[in-house]
């Protein structure tokens, strides 16, 4: 990457299925996208629990010694319903406060293949990007093909001009876990020159209404 400036990540957010899907590929991607994320000393924030492949990516990262966060709203430990989290656990009281907190304490985003829980997770980090409220990379690890449907979506969806070439950079994919890390460091943010003049309310009472409010 030489002569690219790095941006520094601490701490990435990892989206992903709650279950473990068809292909073993995709177990196989998680442990060693968290194996990734420890040799590079990058702490991993996350939904919480231990199903499918969140339990595999936390476990993976935890075991190279890096730190682990679960944010998980308080439903979802009744019963114990999702497992115990591997790392430190942070309860909230709804979906939107949790997506929220993610955003707050993380420097970038992955999404591995997951369900409607995840896309929409990736989609709102990618709405609120292009609306000014982050300016945090954001990228798919496309294993086997899995998002293969949804950039060609996505591209689609600029040639109809519903989603600006600039709009069209925020969204990161690569196949190989490293390569991915090292485009979202690279990544540079540009910013629509209309959107980037909006001005966001830091106050709490503002930000319990993003998801509500915001959908493009």
């Amino acid at each position: 990457m030489e002569g690219v400036s790095v941006r520094k990540i601490k701490k990435i957010c990892v989206f992903c299925g709650a279950n473990s899907g068809k292909d073993v590929a995709f177990v196989n991607a998680a442990f060693h996208l968290g194996k990734v994320l420890g040799k590079r000393k990058i702490d991993l924030v996350y939904g919480g629990g231990k199903l499918g492949l969140m339990g595999c990516v936390s476990t993976a990262v935890a075991q190279h010694e890096r730190q682990v966060l679960g944010i998980i709203p308080s439903a979802f430990t009744v019963n114990n319903l999702v497992g115990e989290t591997c790392g430190k656990e942070i309860k909230v009281a709804t979906m939107q406060e949790r997506l929220v907190m993610m955003m707050e304490l993380s420097d970038a985003f992955i999404a591995l293949p997951g369900g409607f829980g995840t896309l929409e997770e990736l989609f709102q980090m990618i709405s609120w990007a292009q609306l000014n409220i982050h300016n945090k990379p954001i990228g798919v690890l496309n294993i086997n093909g899995f998002f293969n449907g949804l950039l060609s979506f996505v591209d689609h969806a600029v040639k109809q001009e519903f989603i600006t070439p600039r709009a069209r950079k925020i969204l990161i994919s690569a196949t190989i876990a490293d390569e991915l890390v090292d485009k979202l460091q690279a990544f540079r943010f540009e910013s629509d020159p209309a959107l980037s003049k909006l001005k966001w309310s830091p106050s709490s009472s503002q930000k319990e209404k993003l998801d509500l409010t915001l959908r493009l």
